[in-house]
Order: C-alpha cells, then structure tokens, then sequence
C-alpha cells in the first residue's frame, strides 16, 4: 500500500538513516543492484527537489546509474534491516545478487524503471539531471587523506526526485 508524503516530510529520517546507511537502488535491462550510501541528502537544486548520491567510479552501480540515468533510494524506517545493510555495504554485484542473498524483494518504480526495495518502507524515484565527478585538487587535505588515498574518485549524481512515498505491506 502506498501511502503519499511531500518531499521533505521525511528530511530528517533520511539524514538521520545514513548512518549506518540507506539502499541506493539501480537498474540496466534486467540487472538490478542495491548498494548502500551514507553521504548525500535532499536539497533544492534549480527550483527542484532532487536527491544528491555519491558513487564511486569503481562500483558496479556506477555503470547502472550512468546507462539508465535514474535511480531509487530505499529506507528502512519501521524495521532493523541491518544484516542487509551490512551485506550491501561491503559486497558487490559483481560478487553476488545482493536481492537474492538478502532476501529483498524488488518492486517496480510508480514512475521510473528502477525498483524500490519492498522491505524498506521509505522510497524516493530519481532521475538524474546533473552528475559531476569530485575534483580532486579542492578538497581539503583532511578529507582527501582519510577519503581518496585510493584511486576511486566519487561522482556526485543530482537526481530530481519524481516521486516519494511511504510503501507497507499493509492490505496484501
């Protein structure tokens, strides 16, 4: 059952969420992934609501959200999800179907192709509008330390948020 909010009813969850993180969902053809994010939030950007992600170029959901240009953010907020969180957040696609191992149903977008996470109960549809990757030379020498000692850069994705909506299991 859907249930619908305003885009910023649920603001503070989502920051509140991202730690210890909140699924980023992706799709290409019939490829689906989930990975799980603990930078980004919900802004204004251009007059829009959009969703800001972070994802590094050496992640597979790279390549999905580059090839669909959307993307969904799934968060869990009436129930522990964190086995599942802790899988998707240190397991790739390219290991694994994370959907599979974790026991997470997709369900189809109301507006986009790529899935929400029917376990989850807090879901955001995005299309991407803008996507940047981070400048390395800017950023301060204390992030870039404890951050980007690796090669992964991030790319910073501005997903204009098409849909929200609060999903239970509740009339099934």
């Amino acid at each position: 059952m859907y249930k619908e909010i305003k885009v910023f009813d649920y603001a503070n969850v989502v920051l509140e969420k991202m730690s210890p993180g909140i699924f980023l969902n992706t799709k290409k053809g019939e490829i689906i992934n989930t990975m799980i994010i603990g930078w980004g939030g919900i802004f204004v950007v251009w007059g829009r609501p959009v969703f800001i992600v972070l994802v590094r170029e050496s992640r597979a959901t790279f390549e999905l959200i580059n090839s669909s240009e959307e993307f969904t953010v799934s968060i869990p907020i009436e129930k522990d999800m964190l086995e599942a969180i802790k899988i998707c957040g240190t397991k790739s696609l390219r290991e694994m179907n994370k959907f599979e191992v974790c026991n997470l149903t997709p369900i189809k977008g109301r507006k986009i192709e790529t899935p929400i996470i029917k376990e989850a109960t807090l879901h955001y549809e995005c299309k991407v509008i803008y996507k940047q990757d981070l400048e390395q030379s800017v950023i301060i020498p204390k992030v870039k330390t404890r951050y980007y000692n690796q090669d992964a850069n991030h790319t910073v994705y501005y997903g204009e948020i098409l849909d929200q909506y609060l999903y239970t299991n509740e009339g099934e």
